[in-house]
């Protein structure tokens, strides 16, 4: 699938089918090479001499002065490193200038992300990619190149820091020297996943000054809010791998104090490239959030890297789970779980990538003696729970041994005195392989607050049990359909899916018909599922008539694993004189209007008549019959709906015609032609308008996602955009800001 938001075509991404996306700029020439990962296509440059080769795309791209553009590629080169970098142009296409990215440490014949960022220089309203390979020895000397990208830059959504302090692409100024180290930027060659696009390129790389602790730190000041728990993340690289390298978020009120700072050590495996996370809620009087990085008893002149450092609230396991992320994942330590009774040990599992169901850690649980042991979360507030259903959800994975094992939810008010245990009876855990087990209790009168417990009794000796993702919840529907009659949509809610399976989703209409749901990548026909809870607007559902929804989630192996189906619900058509243009793509321009006369329709017909000398009857080569053609007449009564039709139909795009059942027209998606607005026959200032709206039926558009925001909050905005007039310039409407849709 092309990299969202590139410039480049697809054929100039991939390299596939060929290079004509691509021309030689200097001393090589290029073919089309095998082996590459997106797509098995690869730019081969072959050098004709001793020196650099360079190769640069064939089209260039518009940009805006001032603006900050990224582009990077996976590269392969045996004997000499590489480098990427963006020809900077002028509207006759004459060079301003280059920025180029820094050479890779070394060759290596292994795919590796390059990669740099910067603002387009005064002048600049074109630009293209340029790759490189560094001083070959002599002719023949092959490096490829493929997975080739450029645009706006790629930053984590919800992250609060800016994309330079994030990727470091353009330069270091996000990062500022806290203790005993020098940094620079370097480019290692380092292999990310073909579809992962947020790390690799540069890194900012400390050098420890004297033996001792190193630190670094972010330098720009992200605001936070108190009460809100965050997580904070970055790769690291250590210089060896008994190196206690780390990360930690601090949190900061108005005044610049720091009020907290909880730290979270890399187990680290090796030397590799390691994301270490680390949470916390922000205290009381937090104005700000910040990230460092660093190294306990380091080594002079040793040398730890830093990438992809990424600060944001932190993520739920389920949706509504008072489980904090650090009580939940393991990846700083066992957080608030004790052992209550019993010899069983606990520990997070090192080291780094050992073992999970979330990020790197988990927890385990040793027994070594074939006894019981109790084990205990901290106190979580739930709220007025009384009388409440509570799920709580955890994975876990019998290593060795076994245990049977006994769920309990225990009860507080809101002043922490214990009310009462909810228990299950006593069950072995399953084994092999992780398995996510679950209970559900009612909480009693006065619930304020709630602890999961476990009872584990060891089956043998040095049982080893591991556990990860833990959640508690308050039960609702798993499958939940709503509706509102005024905006004429139905809201299909799926809760507790599986993360990592692929789900498609149907309407259910008269007769049991089946039709796909719209999404936002289109029609939900096998799409990932990626979040534990997904929310369907349905605006195609029809009015006036009963439908239900059918969903079916599907393994890696495509085998079914869940189904669901939903309650029956029927949209109001309202008052049967109006009817719905709805936009697929953009049901915020979505219009109900007054019908003044619906379409007398036609189906055209495509035909020859052959009349045949001396033949009675003549011989017609004809086509199907093709869909409904005619015009609807349609009324606006003030200027907001006037400007709010203009809307809808200047993006020109497949529309859903909708009217009361009754009156003997289908539901039907249409192509609207060239349309008049005449005036009534009163007064010059009589808002009313009369519209003539040609339509001609059309297919169903099956790619059209429903526009979303994907995730962005108003953090983004916030990292994105240096000022309020940054905002103005970059977004035409409200719009385009809420769904990231940048004009430059």
């Amino acid at each position: 699938m092309p990299i969202a938001g590139n410039m480049l075509s697809a054929t100039t991404e991939s390299v596939d089918p060929n290079t004509s996306g691509w021309a030689a700029k200097l001393n090589c020439t290029i073919s089309k090479g095998t082996g590459g990962r997106n797509g098995d296509g690869t730019l081969r440059l072959s050098s004709l001499a001793a020196g650099e080769m360079q190769a640069r795309t064939v089209a260039s791209y518009p940009v805006e002065a001032g603006v900050e553009y990224e582009a990077f590629s996976d590269a392969s080169g045996v004997t000499v490193p590489d480098r990427i970098g963006i020809q900077w142009l002028t509207a006759v296409n004459a060079e301003i200038s280059i920025s180029w990215s820094l050479t890779t440490l070394t060759a290596s014949a292994s795919w590796h992300r390059i990669a740099v960022a910067d603002l387009a220089p005064a002048g600049a309203v074109a630009a293209r990619v340029i790759v490189s390979a560094m001083t070959p020895a002599g002719s023949g000397v092959i490096s490829h190149f493929e997975n080739v990208y450029f645009g706006l830059p790629l930053r984590t959504t919800g992250n609060l820091l800016a994309f330079n302090t994030e990727s470091m692409e353009r330069d270091l100024s996000g990062w500022a020297v806290e203790a005993n180290c020098s940094i620079a930027r370097q480019v290692p060659m380092v292999q990310f996943a073909v579809g992962f696009y947020l790390g690799g390129g540069h890194m900012l790389a400390a050098t420890v000054t004297a033996n001792g602790d190193a630190a670094v730190r972010v330098a720009e000041k992200p605001a936070a809010t108190a009460g809100v728990e965050y997580v904070a993340y970055a790769y690291l690289t250590p210089p060896t791998s008994g190196s206690t390298v780390w990360v930690e978020l601090r949190f900061y009120d108005a005044a610049d104090v720091q009020l907290q700072a909880t730290r979270a050590n890399l187990a680290a495996p090796g030397t590799g490239v390691y994301r270490q996370k680390v949470s916390a809620p922000a205290p009381a009087s937090t104005a700000y959030a910040v990230l460092a990085a660093g190294i306990t008893s380091g080594t002079a002149a040793q040398v730890f890297r830093v990438d992809g450092a990424v600060i944001m609230p932190a993520p739920k396991f389920r949706e509504g789970s008072v489980v904090p992320y650090a009580d939940g994942s393991f990846e700083r330590d066992t957080a608030g779980w004790t052992v209550i009774s019993g010899v069983a040990a606990l520990a997070r599992l090192t080291p780094w990538g050992t073992d999970f169901l979330d990020s790197s850690y988990a927890m385990t649980v040793t027994s070594s003696t074939a006894t019981t042991s109790v084990v205990r979360s901290a106190v979580f507030p739930i709220g007025d729970a009384a009388g409440l259903a509570f799920t709580a959800e955890y994975g876990m994975k019998v290593v060795s041994g076994g245990f049977n094992l006994t769920r309990t939810i225990r009860w507080y008010d809101t002043s922490g005195t214990f009310l009462s245990a909810s228990s299950s009876s006593s069950a072995a855990v399953p084994s092999p392989n992780w398995w996510l087990l679950s209970s559900q209790f009612i909480a009693p009168a006065s619930a304020a607050r709630a602890a999961i417990e476990w009872t584990l009794a060891a089956t043998s000796p040095s049982s080893v049990l591991r556990v990860d993702r833990v959640a508690l919840w308050q039960s609702l529907p798993i499958t939940e359909v709503t509706k509102s009659d005024s905006s004429a949509y139905v809201t299909l809610t799926l809760r507790e899916l599986t993360v990592d399976s692929t789900i498609t989703v149907w309407r259910i209409g008269a007769g049991g018909s089946r039709s796909l749901v719209r999404g936002a990548n289109g029609l939900i026909e096998g799409e990932p599922v990626l979040s534990d809870v997904l929310v369907i607007e349905d605006y195609e559902a029809p009015l006036g008539q009963s439908v239900s929804y059918y969903a079916e989630a599907r393994n890696s192996s495509n085998v079914v694993i869940s189904t669901r189906v939903s309650a029956s619900i029927t949209l109001a058509p309202g008052n049967v004189q109006y009817g719905w243009l709805k936009d697929p793509g953009n049901p915020l321009r979505n219009l109900r209007v007054m019908i003044a006369k619906g379409p007398d329709w036609q189906r055209a017909v495509t035909q020859t008549v052959h009349r045949v000398r001396g033949a009675k009857m003549p011989v017609i080569l004809t086509d199907v019959r093709g869909g409904l053609e005619g015009d609807l007449v349609v009324y606006t009564q003030d200027d907001t709906e006037r400007t709010r039709l203009h809307w809808l139909l200047d993006p020109n795009s497949v529309l859903l015609w909708q009217a009361a059942p009754g009156f003997g027209v289908d539901d039907m998606y249409v192509s609207v032609g060239q349309v008049s607005e005449t005036r009534g026959g009163g007064v010059a200032t009589d808002p009313f308008r009369t519209w003539t709206l040609p339509l001609t039926e059309v297919a169903q558009p099956t790619t059209v996602g429903v526009a979303s925001s994907a995730g962005r909050t108003g953090y983004d905005v916030l990292a994105e955009n240096a000022t309020g007039f940054t905002v103005l310039t970059r977004y035409a409407t409200g719009e385009d800001l809420l769904f990231g849709r940048r004009q430059v």
